[in-house]
């Protein structure tokens, strides 16, 4: 199947789409990609519905900010969709499926709650192709966790590099998750921590910019490690695997906690970058065996301060996505045309070793134009 795959992650910065070529079970292909940025207009919106969201108790309520967030948001994942399309000679008639994420504005698998907003009929209805969307319902309401769901991809991958084994995929968006494989286990996988949310949020409310660019604001600071030390007491970071977060689940923690405010600009940002990498390498005493290679994703792929720092507490070299043939930024994006794909054959997305799930599940819902 050619599939488009769109992404709009934790770091609100844009969606992405891509294309891929898969049955659900190899890839054939993974095709060109394009990032659609979001304006200031969509990111404040965004952070508004993700506040209207907190008190959710219905899925598919949408007070507040949360309806034309929702609206603007499927119809910016439309035009991605037409404008990779375009870019390549292609039109809607030419691809097999759409994978729809939607952007996640609440995650509370302990209540069996996961909501990502995002209108997947009036998706399909005006590209004039199936939709999948709505990936992470099924695997939370059976008690899973919900996150991470491309496990199943990484290691489909994974399979094509070979060792040395185990192999760690990590991306790092808002939330940063990772997968660690092995060639005859089933992978293991978890959100290890707040990726770049702090650090962006750090960033937004004392510069007005999105994020670091290339880490440089980090690389002119000094990490404050009693910092680092407090906030990774928090007890998400002594659990095991499987585990997952919401985008700010640690934003009053840092705020009580982390004395950032004290800090200088260069130096809050060293420290939370420091943060994500240490949040990375406490997954190591949880894991049966270390990995012997880590491969990087996500906007973290893109910051060589935080790369380094990666690489200083893990002990070896992290390698970018893009060296080994993948790509960095659209990694998810292709993820979810792979999910997709799976879904539609009826193939399980999440196992026991990835959210907690009991035994394989499949998700997603389809919708036809």
């Amino acid at each position: 199947m050619r599939v488009v795959g769109l992404m709009s992650g934790t770091s609100m910065d844009g969606v992405d789409a891509a294309l891929i070529d898969t049955d659900g079970r190899d890839v054939f292909w993974l095709g060109p990609a394009i990032t659609r940025p979001y304006d200031a207009s969509i990111r404040t919106l965004l952070v508004a519905a993700m506040d209207d969201a907190r008190g959710l108790n219905v899925r598919t309520d949408r007070p507040g900010a949360l309806a034309e967030a929702e609206r603007r948001i499927t119809d910016l994942h439309a035009e991605a969709v037409e404008v990779l399309l375009a870019s390549v000679r292609l039109s809607p008639a030419d691809i097999d499926l759409v994978g729809f994420h939607g952007q996640t504005v609440l995650h509370r698998p302990e209540t069996r709650l996961t909501v990502q907003i995002g209108e997947a009929q009036r998706l399909a209805s005006r590209l004039g192709v199936p939709v999948v969307a709505d990936f992470r319902a099924a695997d939370v309401a059976a008690g899973g966790q919900g996150a991470p769901l491309v496990p199943v991809f990484h290691a489909a991958l994974a399979r094509k590099l070979g060792g040395p084994w185990p192999l760690a995929v990590l991306n790092v968006g808002g939330v940063a998750n990772v997968t660690i494989i092995s060639p005859n286990a089933p992978p293991i996988a978890c959100d290890t921590g707040p990726g770049n949310a702090l650090l962006d949020d750090f960033m937004m409310a004392r510069t007005g910019r999105a994020f670091d660019a290339d880490g440089a604001t980090a690389a002119r600071g000094h990490v404050h490690e009693e910092i680092v030390a407090r906030l990774l007491a928090h007890p998400f970071f002594l659990q095991p695997s499987p585990k997952s977060l919401d985008r700010n689940a640690f934003r009053l923690f840092a705020e009580e906690h982390g004395g950032l405010e004290a800090l200088s600009l260069e130096d809050g940002a060293a420290t939370l970058t420091a943060l994500t990498a240490a949040t990375v390498a406490s997954v190591l005493p949880h894991v049966p065996q270390a990995p012997r290679r880590w491969i990087i994703a996500g906007g973290g792929a893109s910051n060589p301060t935080l790369c380094a720092m990666l690489s200083q507490r893990l002990g070896m070299c992290v390698e970018p996505a893009d060296a080994v043939g993948w790509s960095a930024d659209a990694l998810e994006a292709h993820a979810f045309g792979f999910l997709a794909a799976r879904s539609r054959c009826g193939l399980p997305l999440t196992f026991p070793t990835t959210t907690g799930i009991s035994s394989p599940v499949s998700g997603g819902r389809i919708f036809y134009p």
